[in-house]
């Protein structure tokens, strides 16, 4: 299938979705995970996985929290720390859980995706990676094409981090940006001059990383539309493969270090809709193909190809090239999701350091899935990837009329038909090219959780 790469961006229609909404890295989403789940669950589904799926690929994620200073924008699990022992325990226990783990996984699974998140995975030093990948290859096997990423920091990164990270198989990498403006940087505490970027990715395609991502986020402090295009026309001229522009979702309440951020340092709503719709006119104007959410990618790029093949899957660490793997987390907080269960890990480093010493895998919480949860999955993931339903293709594989047992849904959707953001007919639902710019909201309609009655909702990011 293919997307008109231009897109223009209507404010008005923005304003009137903008609410309140999960981004979709699972079904059912993680505020609805609860603690009854627990490893006696996460083994037993890896086993029945491993029946069902017993040559199919891995994909591996690791969490590394630790990171040099904190970024007052901040929302993932992350620690400052400075003690290199700290992060020397912290491999000792990753290689625990994987030692647990590897009990339940038939050896003949290798891996086709690796990605270390954080935190700031590059605050490693270069033995420090080099130790943490050997245990990786020491006990997983990995397919000769595979996805191989790692989240870097230009601030305290050396051409030795780079070449550690590539001697153990890294071949594509991201990094944060945000803004480069300098009154920005120091309201956030994240000064990144544009030299120091620029130094990193010449290094990065000098070392023949495949793909380099940058990281932007709009609605941080001080920002505004001439600034942000400034910003934005340093980025293209940069050239990288891939960009995540983000929404910058300023909660104080549950992270107490933005408070640091003063509430009239943030651009208003109007404002954030500018830069918005600044952010996907520009770059689509200059040959990114807008992937869907935040995300864009070059025409050739293998993100872009999926999506015009009908291929594109979205999991915990975002749009992937490679759809329904088993996805084993490793690490404080990190989340795996297999065919009928999300499990996350334990937050704490005492509570993880003790499970592990215990010989238990490091289980906090998560849900099983039931058979209304797998279908709306399904639903859920084919809009955010591919924005198209085959209504007759759900039919037949669920054995449902698809009309009915969504009729509830049916009538949300009447109104994005209104507005021209979705084509709805007897066999398809087809999203707009406006309406990709609205497909959380779209979505939502057939999240299940989320329409229930409670007494109290999850706190979710806004939709634009």
């Amino acid at each position: 299938m293919k997307f008109d790469h231009k897109i223009a961006v209507d404010i008005d229609l923005l304003k009137k979705y903008d609410r309140p909404g999960p981004r979709y890295t699972s079904y059912p989403t993680a505020p609805y995970f609860h603690d009854s789940i627990g490893t006696e669950d996460y083994a037993k589904h890896l086993q029945r996985d491993n029946q069902l799926k017993s040559d199919e690929d891995l994909s591996l994620y690791f969490h590394l929290p630790f990171c040099d200073t904190l970024c007052y924008f901040c929302g993932c699990n992350m620690m400052v720390t400075r003690d290199r022992s700290k992060i020397d325990m912290y491999i000792d226990y990753l290689k625990k859980e994987i030692i647990l783990l590897k009990k339940h996984l038939n050896p003949g699974r290798k891996v086709i995706q690796l990605h270390w998140g954080g935190g700031t995975p590059t605050h490693l030093d270069p033995g420090q990676i080099r130790r943490l990948g050997n245990v990786i290859h020491d006990y997983f096997d990995f397919t000769e094409n595979a996805e191989v990423s790692v989240e870097i920091d230009p601030r305290e990164l050396t051409k030795d981090h780079l070449i550690a990270l590539r001697d153990m198989g890294f071949n594509r990498c991201s990094m944060g940006v945000q803004d480069f403006n300098e009154k920005v940087q120091k309201a956030v505490n994240r000064i990144q001059p544009e030299p120091l970027t620029r130094k990193t990715i010449e290094w990065a395609r000098a070392l023949n990383f495949e793909s380099l991502n940058l990281d932007l986020m709009y609605g941080l402090p001080h920002q505004n539309v001439n600034t942000f295009e400034e910003t934005l026309d340093k980025i293209i001229r940069l050239n990288p493969d891939r960009l995540a522009v983000f929404n910058y979702a300023h909660l104080p309440k549950m992270f107490k270090h933005q408070r640091l951020i003063k509430e009239e340092w943030l651009p208003g709503p109007d404002v954030k809709l500018e830069l918005l719709k600044l952010s996907i006119e520009k770059l689509t104007s200059n040959g990114y193909v807008y992937i869907g959410m935040d995300h864009f990618a070059k025409p050739g790029d293998e993100l872009t190809r999926a999506m015009e093949e009908g291929t594109l899957y979205r999991n915990f660490q975002g749009y992937s090239t490679h759809a329904g793997l088993n996805l084993i987390a490793i690490g404080i907080t990190s989340i795996s999701m297999l065919s009928r269960l999300y499990v996350q890990n334990l937050k704490k480093l005492p509570d993880y350091y003790q499970v592990l010493n215990d010989g238990k895998l490091p289980v906090s919480k998560g849900i099983e899935l039931n058979e209304d949860d797998i279908l709306r999955r399904e639903v859920i993931t084919q809009l955010m990837c591919n924005f198209y339903l085959d209504k007759n293709k759900i039919n037949r594989k669920y054995a449902i009329d698809f009309d009915d047992y969504f009729d509830d849904v049916l009538h949300q959707l009447a109104a994005f038909q209104e507005d021209d953001l979705i084509k709805l007919s007897k066999d398809e639902l087809r999203v707009t090219p406006s309406g990709r710019l609205l497909i959380r909201n779209i979505a939502m309609c057939f999240d299940y959780y989320l329409n229930r009655k409670e007494t109290e909702k999850p706190q979710f990011s806004r939709t634009v």
